[in-house]
């Protein structure tokens, strides 16, 4: 905190405890706006509005509602506008694999990928518990709903907050709370795709896949890799509009458009959303080297990979997940 108009004698236990929600109110922030970088920032503005503010809190309700509270009002402040994020696939249907690509869309439209650090606890029964929650078809799905309904039904529906604590939080009556979760489970049903599969380390068939897929990406060879891909598969590379669905689809885009990324190599993240994810690294002009393009998560369903996601912004966020701005081999 560098501000320094708050409260002159506000301990250091007490930004210390401000600390300790850092990443669930991270993570309900990111499922709120759809961005990693947004989510971060309205942390920061709850801090420093809490920061300021400390003195009139009172203990009337606990620390974790309060600050909630705080974050849901800066977030319905920084939603307040008709633009959505998206995936590829919520704008349009899926291209052919020939198609020329279109011009790079601004990186507000984009829903942005979250790393699993950022807004998993070190409670694996948290992490199991909110997993489903952060996935990107989730968070998707919720940048269709109204603000103050997509507040109402992370608040109600993930955090498990009774309807008077979310009533409290947005200044609403318990009853317009229950009418606006209906609505936002009515439009949900509708738009949110099928759950996929969580991975699972300790599972020999899911490691085997992601172990194949990296193998077989490496060496690009589309034979393998196409036997790893569900029917229906989605590619996409926000921030351009394009995507291809189906494994033949997908092969083909490789081996046309997108064949510079033949001779890549993938580095292993934590996990973004949840999901597995990588650093991808493509070859440069100068032999040895390897520059970044992209960020590429992998959405598994049972033992096949039912979504490819490039994202490609790789200045933005190739240093949010701490990876190295190139690759050498050794000489």
């Amino acid at each position: 905190m560098t501000d320094t108009s708050g409260p002159a004698t506000l301990s250091d236990d007490v930004l210390a405890s401000f600390e300790g929600h850092r990443r669930e109110l991270c993570a309900y922030a990111y499922r709120m706006l759809g961005s990693s970088f947004e989510a971060e920032d309205a942390v920061q503005e709850t801090f420093t509005r809490a920061w300021k503010s400390y003195d009139s809190f009172e203990g009337r309700a606990s620390l974790r509602s309060w600050l909630y509270k705080i974050t849901t009002n800066v977030c319905l402040d920084m939603l307040d506008g008709p633009q959505r994020r998206a995936r590829p696939m919520d704008l349009n249907g899926p291209s052919r694999p020939d198609s020329a690509l279109p011009p790079p869309q601004p990186d507000y439209v984009w829903i942005e990928p979250i790393p699993n650090a950022l807004a998993f606890g070190a409670d694996p029964a948290d992490h199991a518990s909110t997993r489903d929650t952060l996935r990107l078809a989730f968070v998707a799905a919720c940048q269709h709903l109204p603000a103050t309904q997509r507040a109402i039904l992370i608040m109600r529906e993930v955090l498990r907050f009774s309807a008077n604590e979310t009533a409290e939080a947005l200044t609403m009556s318990p009853a317009s709370v229950n009418s606006a979760l209906q609505r936002a489970r009515a439009t949900m049903s509708k738009v949110q795709p099928s759950a996929g599969d969580d991975y699972d380390e300790s599972d020999d068939a899911q490691r085997t896949l992601v172990e194949n897929f990296v193998s077989a990406f490496e060496a690009y060879d589309m034979d393998a890799l196409t036997a790893l891909l569900k029917a229906d598969v989605a590619l996409s590379m926000p921030p351009i509009e394009l995507w291809v669905s189906g494994p033949e689809n997908v092969a083909a885009f490789m081996l046309g458009t997108g064949s510079a990324c033949a001779g890549s190599k993938l580095v292993r993240l934590e996990g973004a959303n949840g999901h597995v994810a990588f650093g991808h690294y493509k070859p440069s002009d100068e032999p040895g080297r390897f520059v970044p393009w992209s960020v590429t998560v992998l959405e598994l369903e049972g033992e096949t990979i039912a979504g490819l996601t490039f994202f490609l912004d790789t200045d933005k966020l190739f240093p949010l997940f701490g990876l190295p701005p190139e690759l050498r081999e050794p000489v």
